[in-house]
């Protein structure tokens, strides 16, 4: 392409910007709104997936030893279950420090231990993590079957509810953000198709001289390309406050909510926005001159 060709494909698409204010004002508001809408669902979308990926990190299998094991044996034990594929890390907890911990659960409401005395029903355990939460259930039967386990548990229904949980999440996350991305691009077409249909006789005009599809149609893919890449600008401007009000009220109300840090996300969530804004404003300009160009 000539420098010069390449001035007058800009020129045309300013002086079309200007000369339509008011439906270029329009599509630029819209490309806006659409990828802001578009943003926070992808913020919400994306969150939910790593909240849904610590959960799943955080899956364990305890496994609960027979009281009449020897230290020995506890230890061979110990030593099979960090041989097993997928553990990434075993925990003895003795019986009196679980105690201590069910006693912290319990809070003020310790006097339901009192018929205990001194007795400690509970028994000797392991806290066994796994690499994957997918290997939580083979490895917690592999090791029930172990000589001097008395039960290897990992919360069977909680566990298989979660991981449907955050299946489902995905997915919907997944059709969530490709159907927003398409009915973005649907109004936006329709919004520089209005431009384009002010320009028909010109269109036509130019086909009737000589002029090839593409010359007509590159001052219009610019106009998108400018109208998506401004519209996206302002959209993750207030996105990107918006972001930082939500994390600052987590972190002081809801500390314990694993939600992804500002930086590098934002970075990646801005940039995919210009990105979308600048291919679906070209996208938009594409389908919506194809009619006219069928002079």
């Amino acid at each position: 392409m000539k420098i010069s060709t390449a001035e007058y494909f800009i020129t045309e698409s300013l002086n079309s910007i200007r000369r339509n204010g008011l439906m270029s004002l329009a599509s630029l508001m819209t490309v806006a709104l659409s990828l802001l809408i578009l943003g926070v669902f992808i913020i919400l979308v994306m969150n939910l997936n790593h909240m849904a990926s610590v959960l799943e990190s955080q899956v364990q299998v305890t496994v609960y030893l027979q009281d009449t094991l020897k230290e020995v044996e506890v230890r061979e034990i110990g030593t099979r279950i960090t041989k097993l594929p997928g553990v990434t890390r075993v925990n003895f907890i003795a019986k009196e420090e679980a105690m201590n911990r069910f006693k912290q659960r319990l809070g003020e409401q310790q006097g339901l231990l009192a018929e205990l005395g001194e007795a400690n029903p509970l028994p000797n355990s392991f806290e066994v993590k796994l690499d994957r939460p997918e290997r939580v259930k083979p490895v917690a039967l592999a090791i029930a079957q172990l000589k001097g386990v008395e039960a290897a548990r990992y919360g069977q229904e909680v566990v298989e509810q979660l991981f449907s949980l955050t299946r489902m999440v995905r997915i919907f996350g997944v059709v969530l953000i490709l159907f927003l991305g398409l009915a973005a691009l649907f109004i936006i077409v329709n919004t520089i198709r209005l431009t384009v249909f002010a320009r028909r006789r010109e269109i036509g005009i130019m086909k009737y001289v000589g002029a090839t599809d593409w010359f007509i149609r590159w001052p219009f893919i610019i106009e998108g390309v400018l109208l998506g890449f401004l519209g996206a600008c302002i959209a993750v401007l207030p996105l990107t406050q918006f972001y930082s009000m939500l994390t600052g009220q987590v972190y002081e109300s809801l500390a314990f909510l694993p939600l992804l840090p500002k930086y590098p996300f934002m970075g990646y969530v801005n940039i995919f926005l210009l990105c979308a804004g600048i291919g679906i404003g070209a996208l938009g300009s594409v389908i919506s001159v194809k009619k006219f160009l069928k002079v």
